[in-house]
């Protein structure tokens, strides 16, 4: 069985190719994909080479994370049925490539333990649940408080916005310098930093990945104030330390989500209580790929690129 698939060969070396994939088992699941996103975090870095050292990758990769797609065979084993909706975070069913990340294919094997079934009505928005569960991986647990402060608009940042606002909190601000992403805030305010005179944020949450911001930010807390790292950070990070002494400043570093934030945000969103909506600004035909990542990558009104895999796109 073989499947057209985004191949990463090396930095900046992208293109569709047909790969065999291996053959499924009684606890595996054929999905047909429809959409897959491209990610502008770790994604960017492993096109761009500038990711440091991950386990389990390398080149060449079949890269992708957020993807939907419908159930063509099912195993034995695995509870699903052919027709299922799925969202899939991803497969590693390659013959010949590394495939951690694995969703930017037309066809995948992957194991029904990873796969959750959604709404087939959400569309292209059912690539967008990975992205949610991050967000709300980064909020959710005891001794974890809302963000008042939201760093960036990009998709992360706007659920971030969206799902503190779903949770009944207060209207987050959100930073964002650049221009083309100020717009499309649904219940809160987006600001330039040199336009917010606060200084008594209890919790920052940075989603830009610009670790030059930690000084600034550490200006912004009121004492004993968090500051959230929710971005992926290429560099080392440092900062003054006075200044962090004086504020009793906390750091907490945010991971990659869980299978519970998957069930909840599948749940808020299919309740309506978080809206996927005006988040996939571009899409693009699976041919089209290598430009479609090029312009994910560095066009900034770009907020989010999807590939439509469906023979009719």
């Amino acid at each position: 069985m073989h499947t057209d698939a985004v191949l990463l060969r090396g930095p900046k070396d992208l293109g569709l190719e047909r790969i065999k994939l291996n053959d499924p088992g009684e606890n595996d699941l054929i999905i047909d994909i429809s959409h897959s996103g491209i990610s502008t975090g770790t994604e960017k870095l492993f096109w761009s080479g500038q990711m440091p050292p991950f386990p389990g990758m390398g080149y060449p990769l079949v890269p992708g994370y957020e993807a939907a797609g419908e159930v063509v065979e099912a195993g034995a084993l695995t509870g699903f049925k052919p027709g299922d909706r799925v969202f899939v975070p991803g497969a590693n069913c390659y013959d010949g490539a590394f495939g951690l990340f694995g969703g930017a294919a037309g066809r995948v094997v992957s194991d029904a333990a990873r796969v959750t079934r959604i709404d087939k009505a959400l569309g292209a928005e059912g690539a967008l649940l990975a992205l949610a569960a991050t967000a709300r991986h980064a909020m959710a647990g005891m001794d974890k408080a809302v963000p008042d402060l939201i760093v960036g608009h990009g998709v992360l940042g706007r659920l971030l916005a969206r799902l503190t606002i779903a949770a009944g909190a207060p209207a987050p601000t959100v930073w964002e310098i650049n221009k083309d992403r100020q717009g499309g805030a649904e219940g809160y305010e987006v600001l330039s930093p040199e336009d917010d005179p606060r200084r008594d944020y209890r919790a920052i949450y940075d989603a830009s990945g610009n670790g030059a911001l930690l000084n600034d930010l550490v200006g912004r807390i009121v004492k004993g104030g968090e500051i959230v790292l929710a971005g992926f950070y290429t560099e080392a990070l440092s900062f003054s330390f006075p200044p962090a002494f004086m504020k009793e400043a906390r750091f907490r570093v945010a991971a990659e989500w869980q299978r519970d934030d998957l069930t909840a945000t599948r749940a808020l969103v299919e309740s309506g209580a978080l809206s996927l909506n005006g988040l996939i600004t571009h899409q693009a035909s699976s041919p089209d790929a290598p430009d479609a990542y090029r312009t994910a990558f560095e066009d900034p009104a770009c907020l989010k690129m999807i590939l439509n895999w469906e023979p009719s796109a």
